[in-house]
């Protein structure tokens, strides 16, 4: 009888990741509980609706859209960083930037949309529409704000791992994990925010 010489490698999923992904499963069945007040709310009162929906800055709403798209296609290029194993820049060209690199670029541009969030925040108060308004204010707040908080949660989360590249000495496949795991936050906030932007400003 032959034993073999040593027990055959078993590739384990990463734990970081896994728990990240089981967590965000969790923010799934948030937003989906404030997607169903929005709906119950309009439903009820079909005609505030109108009349405060025609009341958005839709272009304005779409400009902050793309911005907030794009900097999930910065996060990804990121994590392609990540993979390779480089912490930083080898070069000006953005082929040759490294995670660092594009985590800023992708947090400069997540914290234009929520100022672009305040902005239109305070122009919609000014003009009438708050959170203890009507209905309509508070789905509208509700919603998007919650969004907004959890975007600001998402900048201080790339702060975190842009610090921890800073502080470790040599980039290895524990900081790789970091900026893989944070990249699937943000893009789940990017999602999450493509269908409200479709159920608040373009669904009449």
């Amino acid at each position: 009888m032959t034993y073999q010489a040593s027990a055959p490698v078993i590739n384990r999923p990463n734990t970081v990741a896994v728990g990240t992904i089981v967590w965000l499963g969790s923010e799934v069945m948030f937003f989906a509980g404030l997607f169903a007040i929005y709906f119950t709310l309009r439903s009820t009162s079909p005609e505030l609706w109108t009349f405060e929906a025609g009341r958005l800055n839709v272009p304005f709403a779409l400009i902050n859209t793309i911005i907030l798209v794009l900097s999930s296609v910065t996060c990804q290029f990121g994590v392609f960083a990540a993979e390779r194993l480089q912490p930083y820049a080898t070069g000006w060209k953005p082929s040759q930037w490294g995670v660092t690199e594009w985590f800023f670029l992708t947090y400069g541009m997540g914290a234009v949309f929520v100022a672009g969030q305040v902005w239109e925040y305070a122009t919609l108060v000014s003009e009438g529409i708050a959170i203890d308004s009507n209905a309509y204010g508070s789905a509208f707040y509700l919603t998007t704000g919650f969004h907004a908080l959890h975007v600001t949660g998402g900048l201080i989360a790339f702060l975190f791992v842009i610090g921890r590249v800073f502080a470790v000495k040599n980039f290895g496949h524990r900081e790789a994990t970091s900026a893989i795991a944070i990249s699937y936050y943000w893009h789940f906030v990017d999602v999450v925010w493509i269908g409200l932007f479709l159920v608040i400003y373009v669904l009449k």
